[in-house]
């Protein structure tokens, strides 16, 4: 049988060494538990008598202790003792995240996972969840209760939390995955010892921080949709938790806005880069986020010109307006398009948006030679839609030369 290891919070980061003669399993299931005394050993049981019927690959099941004040502990234990493939973690500090980094970080596992203690999500799951880990396919996995084929039985109450929250995710974060929160995931353990250091929250919040930075890191996160059913008995607080996970959200959309994160660094640890030659990423995407900025852009210039026509004359006018927009527009394409945050290479990046943009000046100053030339009485207004059509094809041109510039910063 598999002895208790009581690994304090704080030092959740050090390796807890196993026996002598050990035999590490292919996959580590957790199952955080905080004053679970009645229902922790039928958890157990339960998934105990499934992993030996239907997962045809070695499997332990570790019971992560929150700091119980009731006799989990104890309870836990004596299935340790009594079940064989089972074992306990004690923490010090409640705190599910803290309980899955703490084990998760330790395991010597191929795969790594966890569920809830009570279950709420059929174990039929389970197999699908892992295989794409254990083939190599995939780095995350993640159950979805918001999947198309999910099968799901709660109340009105949780449905629209539950699809609130993912909204706020999908707008706040530009998060791709369906259902941060539920109690069903599991991860490569090589890629759980270089992602997990980056992820601060401890609590709830802490699903959802894992996977949006495996999704920006580039990390290939498989879905599965589940068959889940609401427990009643759920005493997890809700208004508190909607507090946390606002203020980890905000948290987590800074350190991405800053590239306070070293997500390049991670993905290519990970060998997980992008970007594929000959293959541009995320074409449809920097398009549209692209047109969108050359938008606001073009309505800037028309209305920088026009204020300075009269003062400056159609050239100066031109190109003054020109200039302005150009350091404003590499800045917000350079954000925003092509994903590249933090103040690494800015000079660089500008002084080449400043050279693409000197290609897209040399372009409309040319039209408006042609059009003094050949309509010497043309109004401003002429020589505007004149210059507005040749922003158009230099907007191609700067599209490419962008995406040539931020062609290895970015994260599509």
């Amino acid at each position: 049988m598999t002895a208790t290891s009581t690994i304090p919070a704080s030092q959740a980061d050090e390796p807890t060494p196993e026996p002598t003669g050990f035999t590490a399993p292919v996959l580590d299931i957790v199952i955080p538990v905080y004053n679970e005394q009645h229902t922790v050993t039928g958890c157990v049981e339960t998934l105990r008598r499934y992993l030996d019927a239907h997962i045809p690959f070695s499997a332990r099941i570790t019971i992560a202790d929150n700091a119980s004040t009731d006799r989990t502990l104890e309870v836990a234990r004596g299935l340790a003792e009594d079940v064989e493939g089972v074992r306990v973690v004690h923490l010090d500090r409640k705190g599910r995240g803290r309980a899955l980094r703490c084990v998760w970080e330790e395991s010597h596992a191929e795969v790594v996972a966890y569920m809830d203690v009570d279950l709420s999500t059929d174990l039929k799951g389970l197999f699908p969840l892992v295989a794409p880990l254990l083939s190599g396919h995939s780095d995350v996995a993640y159950g979805s209760r918001l999947a198309r084929s999910a099968r799901v039985v709660r109340g009105p109450k949780r449905e629209f939390i539950s699809r609130t929250y993912n909204f706020m995710l999908h707008t706040a974060l530009q998060a791709k995955f369906s259902d941060a929160q539920c109690g069903f995931k599991a991860m490569r353990t090589d890629v759980a010892r270089k992602l997990l250091p980056l992820v601060e929250d401890g609590e709830w919040f802490f699903d959802t921080e894992l996977l949006v930075l495996a999704e920006r890191a580039g990390l290939r996160i498989h879905e599965v949709p589940v068959d889940w059913i609401d427990d009643p008995d759920s005493r997890v607080d809700i208004v508190d938790t909607v507090k946390k996970d606002l203020r980890g959200m905000a948290r987590v959309g800074k350190a991405l806005a800053t590239g306070a994160l070293p997500l390049d660094e991670l993905r290519t640890s990970l060998h997980r880069d992008t970007e594929v030659e000959g293959v541009p990423p995320g074409m449809v995407g920097q398009l549209v986020r692209f047109g969108i900025i050359g938008v606001a852009s073009t309505i800037a210039y028309a209305v920088l010109y026009l204020l300075l026509h009269p003062v400056m004359g159609a050239q100066a006018a031109n190109f003054t307006a020109l200039l302005v927009t150009a350091v404003g527009n590499t800045a917000a394409n350079r954000a925003f398009t092509f994903g590249v945050r933090g103040s690494g290479s800015l000079a660089k990046h500008h002084a080449q948006g400043l050279a693409v943009f000197l290609l897209a000046w040399l372009f409309t100053s040319g039209t408006l030679i042609v059009v003094e030339h050949y309509v010497p009485h043309a109004g401003r207004t002429f020589q505007l839609c004149a210059l507005v059509i040749a922003n158009l094809v230099a907007t191609v041109c700067r599209f490419v030369g962008l995406r040539w510039v931020f062609r290895k910063a970015g994260t599509p």
